[in-house]
């Protein structure tokens, strides 16, 4: 093996490098951009709950940012290398395309971040002309050479830079956004074939020819060239046909292009096979890029299972974002990380001892980072609480860390060493590394992995520990669950009941039990949300994901028990069971345990259960006692900003991207009120959002909170089935409509009890301008709605929802915030007042006091206009729950105008503010 990397011909060591040469400076440079982009994927990792988009900047930060540019550098490096033109890689004309490519990158992340198409657009031109430049260097490169063994590789490098322009010109297309129907699906699943099986795919099976025996320290199989040279054509078959399907045809008929392909891995890949098995994989970099393959390989057959399984391309595309951790993190950042881990050391150089030395500081307790990196990632794909998968990222985010701490000592380690020895300075001590051919004893690599998955099993359970709710239950056992036995004798028999959740009803809703038996439950959530059954004996089941199982042993019944679904406001649906002790012996037979009773209050053991995790928050203490609307706030207090920032200028129909990542959020809302609010964006209202008649909506919906949680835009016409449905803790889904017709629409959760979820804090204001609308001087939005106070730090009350007796109304989500910090105005000047009101149950009468309106829009229509023959003008805006409008007017002198809800009662209970005029 030389040290440019030629195809191995022998499994001896390479022989001594030069000193410190252009080739390492150039390699250690522009891998530099490639690290560099790999600390701003774990940077976006780390903080993307503050992030917009922040799911498709951690993919494209890692495959558009640290992968393409991967890419591009080893695939000219080996590229030169098998066609014997070492030095052909580098110079002004790489540095140019790495420069283009990087600032296309850039381009694409920013204008994206920015909303600016035109920006998406350069970006994309960019990146594409600097992957074509590189293919087209690539074929000169391959006319220039003598014919080579492994000059099939460069045919790879070439195909693969002929098909990522594709990739990117249907990426830039999907973010203009004036798609409709099923066409953003089909874009999207073939843009993402063309990129990662493509650009990708086929940059890594042509790469592996060579690399993959270079690190097992091995000869090439026989027949690898011919195997590589039969395998391409399949590739490029099978992903033609995939890529054609999704566009042109339903999801089954891309099935079997997607086989074709997987058939052309395994035609490259059998070499690989009998090169491993000649040579058993020993390092970290041989086992990284294996796990990747076998990451790959899981990652198409559930693929094509996907394909078959459906005929909607919006389904698939729902589906599919399954894919992308195994693919991203499971197959090419570890391929990259594994390929990055032996080319280091040999671009360092330094003779065989430092080459080694480099290699075993980058290869430092392997196999347990390997077995953190894969059990985490496996975690993290199947279907496991929320809390599980949070702690898991974090184990993969700190493996990357820990990763880039290691290269980072590495590369300074070798460059100050060989400064040294350059200067003739006695050489530092080596560090001891094994050699090259010796593996760890199996035992050790043994004790690695052993201790990674004792790592991951150890982290999971500390993050149960934080969320006990998010691990199995323990149930109690006949033995231990002595409330519900009463005074009655075990039979020694046992009754098993099954009983099955069907929307918001337990079915049956009772059951009958001869006092004395053993009670056991089997519970099938066959509804759409998440469920448990919980009986006051303490007995429970586990949180149940829509189509689980689960087991509640309720022991030895020897009372009437009552029971209920936890999950908050679900009991308050309906959702409740009644179990009756039958028999003379029964004790305490005289109770009533009829289902009804159960959905009633019962604050002696009914409301920890009722509110679940939430309202363990709670301290015990009212909230509603603490309200005082003549409270000051503390010092420094700010309202909410009520300003609303104007369209966007230009012409024509915009896209507008957003994140909506589901929030439990402890709020105060009141001067010393505070209540753990479920929030879109971590506020109360959630963000409000403007466009124009023919806009485009594109929201991300991520739930980061402890229950399910949905998400309905009026502001869109569309069948609720599937952009509606309730997703778990975990999941996300995207949300795309087109605004047909101007107005205030709201946005709120649409989960079951939906008062609820609305009353504690799940809506917002999505505004659509109407044509022509004319400017004004300042423009504000007030959004009211009424708060149910449970506990201090706890959620809103759902018996106080359900009776519909509010403990405060307010604007914006804060009582009285504006009586505080005033909204302000100028005499003369034309100030617009958009009003929502979300309820969930309150109506509004807004009027300024001291005011009156020249014009009111309500519900997409003008109820008044300036200029009429009446002079007319208007004193109120009215308004239904869920419904909205603007009103417009001018402030005749200086002054304090106070503005309320003219529902009296409600204006003083915290629906008041000011315009402060001068």
């Amino acid at each position: 093996m030389t040290t440019h990397l030629s195809p191995p011909t022998a499994s001896g060591p390479a022989p001594k490098p030069p000193g410190r040469s252009p080739r390492t400076l150039w390699h250690l440079g522009v891998n530099a951009v490639v690290v560099a982009w790999l600390g701003l994927f774990a940077a976006v990792a780390t903080a993307h709950h503050f992030l917009p988009h922040a799911f498709w900047l951690l993919v494209h930060v890692l495959l558009l940012g640290a992968v393409t540019n991967a890419v591009v550098i080893w695939s000219g490096h080996f590229a030169a290398s098998v066609l014997r033109l070492p030095e052909a890689n580098r110079g002004a004309p790489a540095a140019l395309r790495l420069v283009c490519l990087n600032a296309g990158a850039v381009a694409v992340i920013g204008g994206m971040l920015v909303d600016r198409w035109h920006v998406v657009l350069v970006g994309g031109c960019l990146v594409a002309a600097a992957v074509t430049a590189h293919a087209v260097w690539l074929v000169r490169l391959l006319r220039r050479a003598l014919p080579g063994r492994f000059s099939m590789t460069v045919r790879y490098y070439i195909a693969a830079s002929a098909l990522l322009p594709v990739g990117a010109g249907l990426g830039v297309l999907m973010a203009r956004g004036d798609l409709t129907g099923d066409l953003p699906d089909r874009l999207l699943l073939a843009h993402e074939m063309i990129n990662l099986l493509g650009w990708v795919g086929l940059t890594v099976a042509g790469t592996l020819i060579t690399l993959w025996p270079t690190m097992l320290r091995t000869r090439v199989a026989d027949g690898a060239e011919r195997a590589g040279r039969t395998a391409l054509p399949v590739l490029l078959g099978g992903l033609a046909a995939a890529v054609a399907a999704a566009l042109l045809a339903p999801p089954p008929l891309a099935a079997p292009g997607v086989a074709v392909y997987a058939a052309g891995l395994v035609v490259a890949g059998r070499p690989w096979l009998r090169e491993a098995r000649a040579k058993t994989p020993r390092s970290f970099a041989a086992w990284s890029v294996a796990a990747g393959c076998l990451w790959l390989t899981g990652s198409l057959t559930v693929l094509a299972g996907i394909l078959l399984s459906t005929t909607s391309w919006i389904t698939v595309a729902e589906r599919t974002s399954l894919l992308t951790a195994p693919l991203a993190a499971g197959w090419i950042a570890q391929v990259l990380l594994g390929a990055l881990s032996f080319l280091v050391p040999v671009v360092l150089g330094g003779g065989p001892t430092a080459v080694r030395a480099a290699t075993a500081g980058l290869e430092r307790a392997w196999p347990a980072r390997l077995a953190i990196t894969n059990a985490a990632l496996l975690l993290c794909v199947l279907p496991v609480p929320s809390m599980v998968r949070v702690v898991c990222s974090l184990l993969l985010l700190v493996m990357l860390l820990y990763f880039l701490v290691l290269l980072l000592l590495t590369v300074v380690r070798g460059l100050r060493d060989r400064r040294r020895a350059a200067r003739g300075d006695t050489a530092p001590a080596p560090v001891p590394a094994p050699a090259a051919e010796t593996a760890p004893a199996p035992h050790r690599v043994l004790g690695g992995v052993a201790l990674g998955l004792a790592v991951v099993v150890l982290a999971v359970a500390g993050g149960g520990a934080v969320d006990v709710r998010s691990l199995p239950v323990l149930e109690r056992s006949a033995a231990t669950s002595a409330d519900g036995v009463g005074e009655v004798k075990p039979t020694g028999r046992t009754t098993t009941v099954d009983v099955t959740v069907r929307g918001m009803r337990f079915s049956p809703a009772s059951v009958d039990v001869p006092a004395g038996d053993r009670l056991v439950l089997k519970l099938h959530n066959t509804g759409t949300d998440t469920h448990d059954l919980v009986l006051d004996s303490g007995a429970r089941t586990d949180r149940l994901s829509p189509g689980r199982r689960g087991t509640l042993d309720a022991g030895v019944v020897g009372r009437d028990l009552s029971g209920w679904c936890s999950v908050v406001g679900h009991r308050q649906m309906g959702m409740v069971f009644a179990v009756r002790a039958t028999g003379a012996d029964a004790a305490g037979s005289g109770k009533d345990s009829d289902p009804a009773d159960a959905a009633g209050s019962d604050r002696e053991h009914g409301t920890a259960h009722d509110h679940g995790r939430a309202a363990d928050k709670g301290t015990g203490t009212s909230a509603a006692d603490a309200f005082d609307p003549m409270a000051e706030p503390a010092d420094g207090f700010t309202a909410r900003d009520a300003a609303l920032p104007p369209a966007a200028e230009g012409s024509g129909p915009r896209l507008h991207r957003k994140t909506f990542t589901v929030k439990e959020a402890e709020a105060e809302v009141a001067p010393g009120v505070r209540q753990t609010l479920w929030t879109f964006n971590g506020t109360a209202p959630g963000p409000v959002l403007r466009g124009r008649v023919g806009d485009t909506f594109e929201i991300t919906l991520v739930n980061d909170g402890t229950i399910g949680h949905s998400v309905d835009f009026h502001a869109g016409a569309l069948a609720p089935d599937r952009p509606m449905r309730t997703i778990q803790p975990g999941e996300s889904l995207t949300y795309r409509f087109k605004a047909t017709r101007s107005g205030v629409w709201m946005y709120h959760c649409s989960t079951m009890p939906m008062s609820l979820h609305i009353a504690n804090g799940m809506f917002g204001a999505v505004i659509i301008d109407p044509p022509d609308l004319p400017k004004v001087d300042r423009e504000y939005v007030l959004v009211q709605s009424e708060f149910y106070l449970g506990e201090q730090n706890g959620t809103a009350d759902p018996d106080k929802v359900n009776a519909k007796e509010p403990d405060m109304v307010a604007f914006n989500g804060y009582a009285n915030q504006y009586d505080h910090d005033p909204l302000t105005a100028r005499t003369g000047e034309r100030v617009r007042i958009w009003v929502l009101t979300a309820g969930p149950n309150v109506s509004s009468a807004f009027h300024v006091v001291g005011g009156q309106f020249d014009t009111v829009f309500r519900e997409g229509a003008y109820d008044l206009r300036p200029g009429g023959a009446e002079r007319g003008g208007a004193q109120v805006l009215d308004l239904a729950p869920a419904s909205g409008g603007f009103v417009e007017m001018s402030f005749p002198e200086a002054g304090t105008y106070p503005f309320v809800t003219h529902a009296m009662t409600d204006a003083e209970r915290g629906a008041h503010g000011v315009f402060r005029v001068r």
